[in-house]
């Protein structure tokens, strides 16, 4: 039910993009070619948090894994994905009702991605032809030439099932990327995907893509999430968070990026202090009382109230 980031750039799909030209610009970001324009674009957002993902040291991954308060909290799944190219990742997934997110420990994704602190984020459309509209929008928000890519799954049979559609901004990165994705006809169609049927026309939402497991749970959906990486990894998503119609408030430090239900909070630092560092959780019905689990090197507060709060150790 996921995508590592570096393999769909191994099968890059070359297409050509419009420019988009409007009147009402704002200053750029920094590290963009081209000092780029920042749109005010209007209308409904086109893109919202699906998932994100991290990779945490090996004793913080087993934990989660083998976690019985975590199996109990969410709907918690352990699986290998074979992707495109064949290439595989395993990883621990935490099932909510639109969001979701993937643990990994160091070498569970092939290559740099799997290496500790690195990560990646997923921004999906909710309505067929949303992806395109973004890809149209890139330009303005100074990246002329987007990345297209297609992810396949394979599940079990060695024929591989388109998957989504997605875009990224670069293919240059240090150790965190963000892509936009749109989930493919295909894979609603194979039963074996288990998803559910379109609630409206041109329905590629994720609350068609995920399981209603969660209603078992006490964990509901991620309402914000904290990840630190570099300057060139934050000035690389920012232009794709713009153009999906995310309010974004950008600075020094890093930046901040709301609408759609999920926070997302980008802190810049040095390389060698990257990672997935807190996570907000909603849930299902509030608690009376406050719980701490220690998993790993991590600590889940769950309540009072209706939210929990996921930390991890700094690398």
């Amino acid at each position: 039910m996921v995508m590592s980031r570096a393999l769909g750039r191994r099968i890059l799909v070359l297409a050509a993009v419009l420019a988009v030209a409007l009147t009402t610009a704002v200053v750029g970001a920094p590290g963009r070619a081209g000092a780029a324009a920042h749109h005010p674009w209007p209308g409904r957002q086109l893109l919202f948090f699906n998932h994100a993902y991290g990779v945490f040291d090996r004793a913080t991954a087993d934990a989660i894994e083998h976690s019985d308060y975590l199996r109990d909290f969410a709907n918690l799944q352990v699986r290998t994905t074979t992707g495109a190219g064949g290439e595989t990742w395993t990883g621990r997934y935490l099932l909510g009702h639109q969001t979701y997110l993937e643990l990994f420990g160091i070498g569970d994704v092939p290559g740099k991605d799997g290496e500790l602190g690195a990560g990646g984020m997923g921004v999906s459309t909710e309505h067929a032809g949303d992806l395109q509209t973004v890809i149209d929008r890139l330009p303005a928000e100074g990246v002329p030439d987007p990345i297209p890519f297609q992810q396949t799954r394979d599940f079990g049979d060695g024929v591989p099932v388109p998957w989504f559609d997605s875009v990224s901004t670069t293919e240059q990165y240090d150790t965190f990327s963000a892509w936009a994705m749109e989930y493919r006809p295909e894979y609603f169609a194979d039963p074996r995907s288990g998803t559910a049927p379109a609630a409206y026309p041109g329905d590629v939402s994720r609350d068609r893509y995920l399981p209603d497991d969660y209603r078992d749970h006490l964990m509901r959906d991620v309402t914000g999430i904290e990840l630190a990486i570099t300057r060139g990894d934050l000035d690389s998503t920012l232009p794709l968070l713009r153009a999906g119609g995310f309010v974004v408030r950008a600075g020094a430090a890093g930046a901040v990026a709301v609408r759609g239900g999920t926070t997302i909070r980008l802190d810049a630092v040095p390389v060698d202090q990257v990672g997935l560092r807190r996570i907000t959780l909603s849930l299902n019905h509030p608690t009376g009382s406050r719980h701490t689990e220690t998993i790993g090197h991590s600590a889940l507060v769950v309540g009072p109230g209706p939210r929990a709060v996921w930390t991890f150790a700094t690398t």
